[in-house]
């Protein structure tokens, strides 16, 4: 077969467990084949344990048997199965799969279920979509991020986060990952206390900024819809589909179907909106729309705000091509 010339070629493959000295050995397989395990990594062998990327642990959000092939969690089995193997009474929770990736200057994380997966484990999930800048705006050099943070409908449990950005992707990751480990509500991400200094982060940190959302929802100040959901809007007249952005913004690129009015001008055009008929509202990161939402609320209307903004929708449309967001806080992007 021909050869493939490339820069650089990326094997994103996988990983599967090489867990054939356990089959020889007759112990107890899992999923993929992986090595079963109980809570002190003993095998069905009692005597004999396993850690690591071959056995198959409990998923600390699901509940479900699973495989998390991180560095992370092996090291807290080792020393699980070390403590037991030396007489000490230690257990292994399990683990939500708390990760990163640099990507040449931009980073993924992720933390617990993706939507995918929370739709497998038969979880019923509110999602929001927030475009926040990674420290203060009018402080150079600050980037944009986006964020994922699902939690379960109900109960407001967190279920799980995604981020891609440039800066402070770790940071926040890491604070979404303690929350869940520590049980706490979606809501109660308002409240925590979090380093502040314009070089660093906002005085309402990114993180804070998705619990101000989730509690949003929760008091019925605002509804959402979503990418998934805007090829079926109706463009026979019968909703409304505004965009709240400036007339520079929206002349750069829009969706089809929406008209422009600027969230500025809303209260004096209230006249050009058709009474009766629901809104959806789409601005460039979702703050904008939000605050329309709540003036069109405040006059009759039936209204629904775009997760994520224009911003989002851009970069998942364009084939999710998202470096035309890397621009300074506060500057449009020249793209």
């Amino acid at each position: 077969a021909p050869g493939v010339q490339a820069d650089m070629v990326v094997l994103a493959i996988g990983v599967a467990p090489d867990s054939q000295l356990a089959r020889a050995a007759g112990l107890e397989l899992g999923a993929k084949g992986s090595i079963a395990v109980n809570e002190r990594m003993q095998t069905s062998q009692m005597d004999i344990y396993a850690v690591g990327d071959a056995v198959q642990i409990r998923h600390l959000v699901s509940g479900q048997e699973t495989l998390v092939s991180l560095a992370g969690p092996a090291n807290k089995q080792g020393r699980v199965a070390a403590d037991n193997i030396c007489g000490l009474d230690s257990v292994y929770r399990g683990a939500q799969g708390s990760s990163v990736i640099k990507l040449f200057d931009m980073a993924a994380a992720a933390t617990g279920l993706n939507e995918r997966a929370a739709r497998a484990a038969g979880l019923a999930y509110e999602k929001i979509v927030l475009s926040p800048a990674s420290h203060a705006s009018y402080y150079p050099g600050g980037k944009v991020m986006t964020m994922k943070v699902l939690y379960e409908k109900g109960t407001l449990r967190l279920l799980g986060a995604q981020i891609v950005g440039f800066d402070g992707v770790d940071k926040r990751i890491d604070v979404l990952a303690t929350a869940m480990q520590a049980g706490m509500s979606a809501v109660a991400l308002k409240d925590l206390d979090l380093a502040y200094a314009p070089p660093f982060s906002s005085a309402k940190d990114p993180v804070n900024m998705a619990g101000f959302m989730a509690e949003n929802i929760e008091k019925g100040l605002v509804k959402q819809f979503h990418y998934e959901d805007v090829a079926a809007l109706p463009r026979d007249g019968s909703v409304t589909l505004l965009d709240a952005r400036t007339p520079q913004e929206y002349a750069k690129g829009n969706v089809e179907g929406f008209v422009n009015i600027p969230v500025d001008e809303l209260r004096a055009r209230l006249g050009e909106l058709e009474a009766g008929k629901p809104v959806y509202v789409m601005c460039q990161s979702g703050l904008r729309s939000y605050i329309a939402c709540r003036i069109l609320a405040q006059n009759g209307f039936e209204c629904y705000n775009f997760s994520g903004g224009y911003r989002f929708y851009q970069s998942i449309r364009d084939h999710r091509f998202v470096e035309n967001v890397r621009t300074s806080c506060g500057q449009e992007s020249e793209h």
